[in-house]
């Protein structure tokens, strides 16, 4: 008895204050939370008047190394530090000229969808709630865009990276069988192939898999930046004269450097032919079936056995929400399904609901991104978000003409969709990076570089709705104004 004797005791100190969290002063915490809400409204209605993207001064990056606080802070004095500290030094991607990189430019339904969200703090690991319905619907939508069975199954992960790699964890499963999950891979010789354009995370998940980067092989790209089909062929039945086990076959719809898209339709019928699993990596390419003059370019993709995408860039719901759809639900389940004692499944109350998310992918612990896609869908509609497909495509081909009509600039790819590259006429390496990064530190636009024909050339994806004709002359003003000035060094 005398190690209970200090049950009352703690009972009475229980009760003494309540312990949680919430507010003592609940009118204060609301009015802060309305101000909050109305600055970010401001800071979105008002984002042209600003800077794309600011460095962070030093002030402010040393003050990311404070010691861990022990005592509590007013919230309105942490509010401040936000709108001092972080609000300014974000990436950039809300402004219409950011145009470096494939990300979607958020909007006020996603940022209100985030807020009801962290309101519900709904965990969608599994168990039987409307949260997961939501996300099952938002799965079914995505497979209908896609043009896959009703049926299909999928999941809603941080980004196409993870939905790649399980993928390849599905594909590797459905070639050597469940057993490898508890086995190990042994010697299971395996092959994997993509373009050599391929996003650098398909490798990545190889290495993860456990499968290894060496045996993805990078098959070479046609003059219109997709995959080599008779040079796939021919690896394919090198690999399998050496004994080795073909497995998989990774399309792209959208590179990233130039947004070519291989041949689906030709990659479906290749991995018919020889029994491989065709994955396709569409990360912001998928979203562009939703328009009707672009769906044609992605023929085949309803063919495929899975296929990775990204709500956060075209489709323009905030970070992070990508996408995984599967034809086969029994085949995904059995890459990942696992029992536990304490996960019981069962037929009524709160447990019930089985299959649950964490049966169809590695993590237990799941936000809701499903609201804000699904609000933005919703809000939106499919038909409208292609419309932003279609604009910021004609808006590449703007800024494309733009080029071609400059003496100074020269264009180095095909415009496949909504990404152009360029470079100067004589421009170096060195060069283009500078420029790149005056822009960016300026706040005028937002470009990025990458290797083209192995030289480093300027790149401008243009995925922002809120992106217009100015904008794109912005960008070719300022590049060809640090050109000029870069010449006039040079003369002197």
């Amino acid at each position: 008895m005398t190690a209970f004797s200090s049950f009352p005791s703690a009972v009475a100190s229980l009760s003494e204050s309540s312990g949680d969290l919430d507010p003592t002063d609940w009118a204060s915490m609301r009015a802060l939370g309305h101000r909050m809400l109305d600055d970010v409204f401001a800071d979105l209605q008002n984002l042209r008047a600003q800077p794309v993207w600011r460095p962070m001064p030093d002030t402010v990056r040393h003050a990311w190394h404070a010691p861990l606080p022990h005592a509590p802070t007013d919230l309105a004095k942490i509010y401040e530090a936000y709108c001092s500290d972080i609000a300014p030094y974000a990436t950039g991607n809300r402004h219409p000229r950011f145009m470096g990189w494939v990300h979607g430019g958020g909007t006020v339904v996603g940022m209100l969808a985030e807020m009801l969200a962290g309101g519900l703090n709904a965990n969608l690991g599994g168990r039987d709630h409307a949260p997961i319905a939501c996300e099952q619907q938002v799965i079914r939508w995505a497979a209908e865009m896609l043009g896959f069975p009703t049926n299909a199954s999928g999941l809603l992960v941080t980004g196409t990276s993870m939905a790649n790699l399980m993928a390849v964890l599905i594909a590797r499963t459905d070639a050597l069988g469940p057993k490898i999950r508890t086995s190990g891979l042994g010697n299971a010789g395996i092959t994997a192939y993509a373009s050599a354009a391929v996003h650098g995370c398909v490798a990545r998940a190889m290495d993860i898999a456990g499968i290894g980067s060496d045996v993805l092989r990078l098959i070479s790209c046609g003059t219109d930046g997709g995959m080599d089909l008779p040079a796939l062929r021919s690896a394919i039945t090198a690999d399998r004269a050496d004994g080795l086990r073909p497995f998989l076959v990774v399309g792209t719809a959208g590179s990233v450097d130039t947004g070519a898209i291989d041949d689906l339709t030709g990659l479906a019928d290749c991995c018919a032919e020889q029994h491989l699993w065709f994955h396709v990596d569409a990360a912001f390419g998928a979203i562009a079936l939703l328009s009707a003059s672009k769906k044609p370019l992605l023929a085949g993709i309803e063919r495929a056995d899975s296929v990775a995408f990204d709500f956060h860039k075209w489709a323009q719901v905030p970070y992070d929400a990508g996408c995984l759809v599967v034809r086969d639900e029994a085949r995904h389940r059995a890459a990942f399904e696992r029992s536990a004692s304490y996960l019981q499944r069962e037929t009524r109350g709160l447990a019930a609901g089985s299959p649950w998310p964490c049966d169809f992918g590695p993590d237990l612990s799941r936000g809701f991104r499903a609201l804000k896609i699904w609000m933005t869908l919703s809000a939106y509609g499919a038909d409208r978000l292609g419309e932003i497909v279609d604009r910021t495509c004609a808006l590449a081909r703007y800024l494309a003409e733009r080029i071609d009509r400059e003496p100074l600039l020269e264009r180095v790819a095909p415009v496949h969709l909504n990404i152009v590259c360029f470079c100067l006429h004589g421009g170096n390496d060195a060069l283009h990076a500078t420029i790149a990064a005056d822009l960016q530190e300026a706040g005028i636009a937002a470009p990025s570089t990458t290797r083209i024909n192995g030289r480093v050339v300027l790149r401008a994806a243009i995925v922002n709705h809120r992106t217009r004709p100015d904008d794109i002359d912005a960008l070719i003003d300022a590049v060809i104004t640090a050109a000029e000035a870069s010449r006039g060094c040079c003369q002197e």
